[in-house]
């Protein structure tokens, strides 16, 4: 076998670019040894995988205390692992509360350290700068204006490109969303991404039905998250049954739709990404936004907002996600001019993002190419 190469991602999203990025080491070293946490994805690119992402993902402040046995243990066996497997580099990718917990400890055994789709440090946590300047050896970074603030703290960082360009710019529908629904063609879509947490879902969910269920001549389909189970969903739309879903069929729906309502996350720049009018709306529990109101001094929630640093697509955030506002923006996205310009926005952001492929460029700074 050749090098040790160990990826911890926590998420669905961590778990497809982390997926991508494992082809790519593969095609420069084939005979990589592979192992680590993440998912599907990672694992079907030929990671051994230890633990799931699935059992990793807790959302907010208060769920976060509720479940800290669960992620002290979950800390354990991660240093336990690593110092087994002898890796020569360690990948983190994202999921910031648990990799930056635990980089220190890799950096202590003498390995290798990279961190690939960096902490959101220029939002909130400035403070843990300090362990990425102390702790990681290689930082990639995939928005274009984080090598710079990180510059500004003293960290050298490196822009890879966005994994989601090269991912959605690939991407070929297979499926026909209205004939594997049954649905009349004559319906546009409609997607509703509810998030991948099981705690967005419960929260985002009932608000979003209850807007389907005012424009019933479109077709509303949820596009559900692999790692949640179908009985999540199932629980929230028993009084909707005009309300469809799909599993793992996210992008052909995406690639379909004519308008979109999106919790919040990196599901706002795919939307994007696939030029459709989207409404973005976030609800997360009171506890837990009253303290991240505190922590985060940022103008916008959404990826697509924050990167042209304008209000390009409506935010509809905590108590401002009521029935009534939700109507109003997505009847804007309804409004022929309205449409227009936010496609127009889009396009500036896909050139703001550039073309470069970020799992190749990323895997070269990794195998250092």
């Amino acid at each position: 076998m050749g090098r040790k190469i160990y990826l911890i991602a926590g998420e669905a999203s961590g778990d497809l670019h982390g997926g991508n990025l494992i082809r790519a080491m593969r095609t420069r070293e084939a005979d990589l040894e592979i192992r680590g946490w993440g998912g599907d994805q990672m694992e079907a690119a030929g990671c051994q995988l230890v633990r799931h992402y699935r059992d990793l993902a807790f959302m907010g402040f208060v769920e976060v205390i509720r479940n800290l046995p669960t992620i002290l243990g979950n800390l354990r066996l991660a240093k336990r692992d690593i110092r087994e497997f002898r890796p020569d580099i360690v990948v983190f990718i994202d999921y910031p509360g648990f990799n930056l917990r635990l980089v220190p400890y890799v950096k202590s055994l003498g390995i290798r350290t990279v961190y690939y789709i960096s902490p959101q440090l220029w939002a909130w946590h400035k403070s843990r700068v300090k362990i990425i300047r102390q702790s990681v050896d290689d930082l990639l970074v995939i928005l274009p204006f984080e090598a710079g603030f990180f510059a500004q703290e003293g960290v050298q960082a490196s822009y890879v490109g966005h994994p989601l360009v090269e991912v959605i710019r690939s991407f070929q529908s297979q499926v026909d969303i209205h004939q594997a629904l049954d649905l009349s063609p004559d319906r546009p879509l409609i997607a509703l991404l509810p998030g991948s947490r099981r705690q967005e879902v419960t929260n985002m969910l009932p608000v979003m039905a209850a807007l389907a269920r005012q424009y019933p001549r479109f077709a509303w389909v949820i596009a559900e998250a692999p790692g949640l189970s179908e009985a999540t969903y199932r629980q929230v739309l028993a009084d909707y049954p005009e309300i469809h879903s799909i599993r793992g069929r996210t992008y052909d729906l995406l690639a379909q739709a004519y308008a979109a309502v999106v919790t919040s996350g990196t599901a706002t720049l795919e939307t994007a990404l696939f030029q459709v009018p989207q409404v973005v709306a976030y609800k997360g529990s009171v506890i837990s936004y009253w303290i991240a109101r505190q922590l985060v001094k940022l103008k916008y929630i959404s990826l697509v907002n924050l990167l042209l640093d304008r209000p390009l697509v409506k935010e509809l955030i905590q108590q401002d996600l009521t029935i009534e506002r939700l109507k109003q923006a997505f009847q804007d996205l309804l409004d022929p001019p309205t449409r227009q310009a936010m496609l127009e926005g889009y396009t500036e952001l896909r050139k703001l993002l550039g073309e470069q492929d970020a799992s190749a460029s990323a895997a070269g700074h990794i195998l250092n190419d």
